[in-house]
């Protein structure tokens, strides 16, 4: 009995270090090259990470979530809206796959996707927000929104504008 007990114990205990680290993982300064212009917002859906480029070759990096097989996308678009603790009502491909989802779920409320803040983006259904299932940041589970923890949406949601480029390349 002991021998299980401890097993499960050891279980629990690496399971919740996988959490933390995952939801700990917050923005990062580093280096980054490319032809952006400070301010920008660069997502880069292969490494799963968002980049805020400021000037003289540095950036502040995130950990994000992005569209799943077949929901991806890439492009050029821009912030159009900033919102704290948005209302969400499901896009029609979402309700589409899942029927029994309510037609809005209220800010502020657990099952809210959107978390704590929202940047939503011109052009379309996409946003970068934050969840409430952090244990998502990182992996391939969206519809196309790109995910951040709560506490790395409310940091860029500080740090940028309605106006700021958004530049999302696979």
């Amino acid at each position: 009995m002991w021998l299980m007990t401890a097993v499960a114990l050891a279980a629990t205990i690496g399971a919740c270090m996988t959490l933390t680290t995952a939801a700990e993982a917050g923005p990062d300064f580093v280096g980054f090259e490319g032809q952006y212009s400070p301010g920008t917002i660069v997502v880069k859906t292969s490494e799963r990470r968002l980049y805020l480029v400021l000037d003289h070759g540095q950036a502040v990096r995130y950990p994000v979530g992005v569209g799943k097989s077949g929901k991806q996308w890439a492009g050029v678009t821009q912030i159009d809206g900033k919102y704290r603790h948005p209302a969400w009502s499901p896009p029609t491909e979402v309700r589409r796959d899942k029927p029994s989802m309510p037609s809005v779920i209220p800010g502020g409320s657990p099952r809210n996707p959107m978390g704590v803040a929202a940047l939503t983006l011109a052009g379309g259904e996409y946003a970068i927000h934050g969840t409430n299932a952090p244990g998502s940041v990182g992996g391939f589970v969206s519809y196309g929104c790109i995910r951040m923890l709560n506490d790395d949406i409310t940091d860029l949601y500080q740090r940028v504008s309605v106006g700021t480029p958004v530049v999302v390349a696979h």
